[in-house]
């Protein structure tokens, strides 16, 4: 049998309990100085961008909106417009530092609907590729990826830097 280390895991393991009492991790990088520390992306007047610390793959982005709400139905319209269109400014950086074949976009919304982090709602954008799903996941309940997180927050970054200045 092989051996697969990934150290940052390990934080996610040991503090499941303690992160139900902290305080929420997208209203924590909203307010934090240093975007690379919390993996912030990008910020625009209702909304922001950041990485998930532990994702399905390479470049796997989450949009929150600025305000703390739980559910779809609490936020305004113009928030709703914001959270596509930073969307959208993801996938093209990602399409410009990945090549990703294509893309999943979607809300978990509660508990019951998957939402790790039911508190704050949040838009998943997880670039995809054909073939990306290995045995790893199926008979290991493992995920490879295959990139370190500060990697992919430069790639990625550049890649928005580059289409703002276009």
């Amino acid at each position: 049998m092989e051996t697969l280390f990934a150290p940052w895991r390990f934080e996610y393991v040991t503090n499941v309990d303690r992160r139900d009492r902290e305080q929420c991790i997208f209203c924590r990088a909203l307010v934090a100085a240093n975007d690379r520390d919390t993996l912030t992306l990008l910020r625009s007047s209702r909304c922001f961008a950041l990485l998930n610390r532990y994702p399905y793959t390479s470049g796997h982005c989450m949009v929150a909106p600025n305000l703390h709400v739980c559910d779809f139905e609490s936020l305004d319209d113009a928030t709703l417009a914001d959270i596509m269109v930073t969307a959208k400014r993801l996938m093209g950086a990602l399409r410009s530092a990945y090549a990703p074949h294509g893309f999943n976009v979607g809300l978990n919304v509660g508990a019951a609907a998957g939402a790790g982090l039911a508190e704050h709602l949040h838009l998943h954008v997880v670039p995809r590729w054909r073939g990306d799903t290995n045995l790893m996941g199926v008979i290991g309940d493992t995920r490879v990826i295959p990139e370190e997180l500060g990697t992919t927050f430069d790639k990625v970054r550049a890649a928005i830097d580059a289409e703002e200045r276009r």
